[in-house]
């Protein structure tokens, strides 16, 4: 008699090649995660152009942080390196982050944020590296520079508490999963965050950022008007699961 395999087993692989899946499907610590954070204005029509409703920015403060992450160990990938753009938002009267873009070294971590969760990730060539007395953190997409930062390498301390909230605020991210035809079948905005860094390391001090045009990682498109801050953190970690806040597809937010 022949045998094929049974519903029970399906529901159970939870992604892709189904005898060799792209990720382990285990709870994710990270160890030794180091942040470079540069916060920067810029123009508030560009903001307007990227931020989905119901997420609000604040005109007078157009801001966006640029960040490199070098993750030391992560459970189920190893190490890996992350950059991105997140802009701060309010969602009713919480305060929060949009993340706007995430590009990563690592497709099994790219590929495990845009399906168990709704991280906008993907591929790319980050990198964050003490050089002489700078910390310099670069993005690549093949070999054309998208984006370099450089901040003073450890130049004065920064209160851990002020560095817990700052990695610790809300964040806000699209989740949507298009249908067979062409409309999706899920559509949400979704809420997730840090509840338990532990910080070893961290430091502020002056920055610089260059973003450089590219139509596959388009960060030029919100350009750089002004550093506004630096922070440099080591840190331990977990994310929280993703939860819906709000379903674009019958436009209510959960309760």
């Amino acid at each position: 008699m022949e045998r094929t395999v049974n519903r029970a087993q399906i529901l159970t692989t939870v992604n892709t090649p189904a005898t060799a899946p792209a990720y382990a499907p285990v709870a994710v610590r990270f160890t030794d995660r180091e942040y470079l954070s540069i916060v920067y204005r810029t123009d508030p029509e560009a903001l307007r152009a990227v931020v989905p409703e119901p997420l609000r920015i604040d005109p007078a403060e157009p801001l966006v942080r640029f960040e490199v992450m070098k993750m030391g160990d992560v459970t189920a990938y190893g190490p890996y390196v992350e950059a991105g753009q997140a802009i701060p938002v309010r969602f009713g009267d919480e305060r929060g982050e949009y993340l706007h873009a995430m590009y990563l070294d690592s497709f099994a971590a790219t590929a495990a944020g845009r399906e168990v969760s709704a991280y906008p990730k993907a591929m790319g060539t980050p990198a964050l590296h003490a050089e002489h007395a700078a910390l310099v953190g670069t993005l690549d997409c093949g070999s054309v520079r998208v984006a370099t930062a450089t901040m003073g390498y450890k130049q004065r301390p920064l209160d851990p508490e002020l560095a817990r909230e700052q990695i610790s605020v809300p964040t806000y991210m699209l989740k949507t999963v298009p249908g067979y035809d062409g409309t999706p079948r899920v559509c949400e905005l979704v809420r997730t965050r840090i509840t338990d860094p532990v910080i070893k390391e961290s430091y502020a001090g002056p920055a610089r950022l260059q973003l450089f045009a590219h139509v596959l990682a388009p960060l030029a498109d919100l350009p750089v008007r002004g550093i506004v801050s630096a922070s440099h953190i080591v840190t331990d970690l977990t994310l929280d699961p993703v939860v819906p806040v709000h379903d674009y597809l019958t436009e209510e937010d959960a309760s």
